[in-house]
């Protein structure tokens, strides 16, 4: 993986961390969580039991997953973004950084309490 910034065809926004660019890669957000749309299998009551003692326990507040998703479409549709891959997670998603002009998507989620920093 490359740790160069290179332009972004953004396809669309899954969720507050996930996106898909237009080449059909998918993108998961590094270093945040964003909060489980509805009908998201991390909120079933056998996984949120099983996530309960993680350092990522699910977070199932569906409105605010909504608003996470909208504000992080909104915040790439206002310049070209820009993506920094960083690797690849267990489920074959590039892990990588999102900007536009300068600023990181996903700072300025977090910076909203639309989501939280990742814990290792």
């Amino acid at each position: 993986m490359s740790l160069a910034l290179a332009i972004a065809c953004i396809a669309s926004i899954h969720d507050g961390d996930t996106v898909r660019l237009c080449d059909g890669e998918r993108v998961r957000l590094a270093n945040i969580d964003a909060p489980e749309l509805s009908g998201s299998p991390r909120c079933s009551a056998k996984s949120r039991a099983r996530l309960s003692a993680s350092a990522n326990p699910s977070w199932c507040d569906f409105a605010t997953g909504t608003e996470s998703r909208d504000q992080l479409r909104s915040f790439l549709g206002s310049g070209s973004p820009m993506i920094q891959r960083l690797g690849v997670d267990r489920y074959g998603r590039t892990l990588a950084t999102l900007s536009v002009n300068g600023r990181d998507a996903g700072e300025y989620l977090v910076r909203r309490g639309l989501a939280r920093r990742w814990q290792k």
